[in-house]
């Protein structure tokens, strides 16, 4: 019997992660206590993906824990031991702004649970792997200092920059910079996910990811921008754009291109590693840029609106530079580009109303 211990089990990137662990032959422990529902309300609880998953993935077991109890979780490891082969990490508190409204819960829930994942994981089954889902929130609100210029559409780095053609990569440092409070409890959590690698001798990854999206998303205004923006489009509903022209750059990974990454890991595990993983050139675009794409495969317009006050700790311009990963896994190739995204995301909610 070999095990995929997934926390965040009915979110995004935990679903997928379910699903596709599942259909390799892994039997599937999944841990989501609906966090989501509290943190940004009724229209972004999870609820509906692990009714879902319990229908359709056979080999899927579901608890309802939160894994701030380390008596419970402790519990789950126990129960499977050695069994389990991998853990993948991926409950979070993932807003920034939220962050700062109960800085004690992000904190206990992004970083004191990562812990007592890390430390179970050291107890019970030393051998698997343990992939985190971290952040590019770790770098703070340094790629502001890069030299931007301003196009028609977006913000873009200048040509000649060493960021220009590939993004920004793990040596980008993360210190004196303003991270968010969220930044600040993921960047923790991420050097717990280092050391346990570098100091215990875990097998231990951690992907830095810039926006993570797919149909799967519960998208909200504070979290899952793509999603949300989408799910405003279809719903007619009101949208806010804060800051920066509309013109700030994300790159967007679809979250069956990032669960392939940590399959890739899985088979060939590395020791304390850190990786940027997003769209990169590949897959990115700017809010002016969505949304003209966004309109173009639905047919509707966006009621969007512009709050000319940026977000505290919001990057202008973000593509990773994803080079390393595929240095490492040069198997691991990208399928989702933004329209194939946005087109996906259309038809999943319309599928769900």
């Amino acid at each position: 019997m070999s095990v995929a211990l997934v926390t965040g089990s009915a979110g995004l990137v935990g679903s997928e992660t379910v699903r596709f662990f599942a259909q390799k032959g892994l039997d599937i422990i999944g841990i989501d206590n609906d966090m989501r529902c509290y943190f940004f309300g009724v229209d972004a609880s999870t609820e509906w993906n692990k009714n879902k998953l319990l229908v359709e993935i056979q080999n899927y077991e579901h608890s309802n824990i939160d894994i701030r109890n380390n008596d419970e979780l402790s519990a789950i490891f126990k129960r499977y031991g050695e069994n389990i082969k991998v853990v993948l990490h991926a409950a979070a508190q993932p807003s920034h702004d939220w962050a700062a409204s109960e800085p004690l819960t992000d904190f206990t829930v992004n970083a004191l649970a990562t812990m007592n994942m890390l430390e179970a994981t050291r107890q019970y089954c030393p051998d698997a792997c343990f992939i985190f889902t971290s952040t590019n929130k770790v770098y703070g609100d340094s790629p502001n200092k890069l030299p931007l210029i301003e196009l028609d559409k977006r913000w873009e780095i200048e040509s000649g920059h060493a960021y220009y053609e590939n993004g920004i990569d793990e040596n980008f440092s993360v210190d004196q910079s303003l991270h968010s409070l969220f930044g600040a409890s993921k960047l923790s959590a991420d050097i717990l996910v280092q050391e346990y690698g570098r100091y215990f001798g875990l097998k231990t990854a951690c992907f830095r990811g810039g926006c993570l999206t797919g149909s799967g998303h519960s998208g909200t205004q504070l979290h899952g921008f793509l999603a949300y923006l989408v799910k405003c489009m279809l719903n007619g509903d009101k949208y806010i754009v804060n800051g920066y022209k509309a013109k700030q750059v994300r790159d967007n990974i679809h979250s069956s291109d990032l669960v392939n990454a940590f399959w890739s890991y899985f088979e060939d595990p590395r020791y304390g590693e850190v990786y940027n993983i997003g769209g990169g050139r590949y897959s990115n675009c700017s809010m002016l840029e969505a949304i003209e794409i966004g309109q173009k495969i639905s047919g509707k317009e966006l009621d969007w609106h512009y709050n000319n006050t940026h977000r505290t700790g919001d990057h202008i311009w973000w593509i990773s530079d994803t080079r390393k990963f595929q240095n490492h896994y040069p198997e691991w190739q990208q399928k989702y580009n933004i329209e194939m995204i946005i087109s996906e995301i259309v038809s999943g909610l319309e599928e769900r109303t």
